[in-house]
């Protein structure tokens, strides 16, 4: 019999992009075969193969509908995944019955009908059907379904990749990144790790004051060893919610990797860690484009020149035209208003990107040089500057979360403190 994974029956909303707060965990190496009766849903499908989350599933499409499947699968083994499309009701439930005899144990089925009626939902879950979409369906719908297959409600949810990246070199996108990411933690309360990926010339050890003696090359370089076990030795522990794994920033060794040379690092952070932010080099590789495109939040940050303008236009484009079932990369503008440089306001680059900066961060280099040379970020050295207000504010658009609401302090409080611990 087809095996029940998991059910959900709701209407399905118009396809558009998601909202802030949804999180479609990727869906894992699995095979998964259509078998549609309409061109418009063998298109949405076909979009929806080459949608990230879906990029390690190997996707075919068929017309036919079930008579296809039924034909199909007398001969041949099931994949992990079947998706049908049904216009009828008794045409559907006697389909289903017929494909049962020749489905392999352990194939999901997902139905998609135009029939929106409970008892015909009650039907399909008595006969072990995984999901059931109401058609007219868009690409996100189809991958929202076949990836909810895999992240069983009971499970610990998949964590959240934010990559950072610079349109420009120095344009602190590493600062900005370190600094979210100890917003993240401190005031939304979300476990995070910050994974520094310039193995050559990375901050992030100098920033949090760490020198692990490993880091995430130990990973990269021994794929065969990565798992949940093994990260973890690997992190550094910054704050309670906080960790590290750094780069070990040395020229013994050159650092050529394959495109999908950290796809094991991620998935393995993804399992243990609610959020993971991708402190990214500004450098153009297999590996960079493939960890952009695959992150579920992308921040560019830029400063307010014509380079920057250039390569912020780029990025944006290329992401967007890449990920076209994701929300459009956010970018903040950094180091405004350098005293005798001529800057583009960010009015006219909000103009040239079609889309406004989550924040304009201006240039106090006495602050962020003395945060950088000790070690520290910047709440560290001023609780009450003006950034962090804007550190926070870029934490809760990449995340989706409202702040935290903090105790108000007083004189007892650290001896509170001492007693909770205890």
């Amino acid at each position: 019999m087809i095996s029940y994974a998991r059910q959900t029956h709701e209407e399905q909303p118009d396809a558009s992009l998601p909202p802030v707060e949804e999180h479609i965990a990727p869906a894992p190496r699995v095979s998964v075969q259509a078998f549609c009766e309409t061109v418009e849903t063998a298109a949405a499908v076909q979009s929806a193969g080459e949608d990230r989350r879906l990029g390690k599933a190997h996707l075919k499409i068929q017309m036919g509908g079930m008579a296809a499947a039924i034909e199909a699968y007398r001969s041949a083994p099931t994949p992990n995944v079947i998706v049908i499309e049904s216009d009828g009701r008794n045409d559907l439930l006697g389909g289903l019955d017929q494909l049962a005899t020749v489905c392999d144990a352990g194939t999901r089925v997902v139905v998609i009908g135009r029939i929106n009626d409970v008892t015909l939902y009650r039907e399909l879950v008595r006969r072990g059907v995984s999901d059931y979409v109401l058609a007219p369906v868009g690409a996100i719908e189809v991958v929202r379904s076949i990836c909810n297959l895999f992240s069983a409600p009971e499970a610990k949810a998949v964590g959240r990749i934010i990559a950072v990246v610079g349109a420009k070199g120095g344009v602190g996108a590493s600062t900005i990144s370190h600094n979210v990411a100890w917003a993240i933690a401190r005031d939304l309360a979300m476990d995070a790790v910050v994974a520094d990926l310039d193995l050559a010339f990375g901050t992030a050890g100098l920033d949090y004051n760490q020198d692990p003696p490993q880091g995430i090359a130990d990973a990269v370089f021994s794929p065969d060893r990565v798992d949940t076990a093994f990260i973890d030795r690997l992190l550094s522990k910054c704050t309670d919610h906080l960790s590290l794994l750094a780069a070990p920033a040395t020229l013994d060794r050159v650092y050529d990797f394959g495109s999908d040379a950290f796809d094991a690092v991620f998935d393995t952070l993804r399992s243990t860690m609610p959020c993971i932010v991708l402190d990214i080099p500004h450098q153009w590789s297999g590996w960079t484009k493939r960890a952009l495109i695959g992150a579920d939040d992308i921040l560019i940050v830029a400063a307010p020149d014509l380079a920057n303008l250039r390569n912020t236009k780029n990025l944006f484009d290329l992401l967007k035209a890449a990920r076209p079932n994701d929300r459009p990369p956010l970018y903040c503008l950094n180091q405004v208003g350098v005293p005798k440089r001529p800057e583009i306001a960010a009015a006219e680059f909000a103009k040239a990107i079609e889309s406004q900066p989550v924040v304009s961060i201006p240039f106090e280099p006495q602050i962020f040089g003395s945060a950088a040379n000790n070690g520290q970020m910047i709440a560290e050295i001023s609780a009450n500057h003006k950034s962090i207000e804007m550190f926070l504010q870029i934490a809760q658009r990449l995340t989706g979360r409202s702040e935290t609401k903090k105790q108000k302090s007083s004189l007892l409080s650290p001896l509170i403190e001492k007693l909770r611990r205890k």
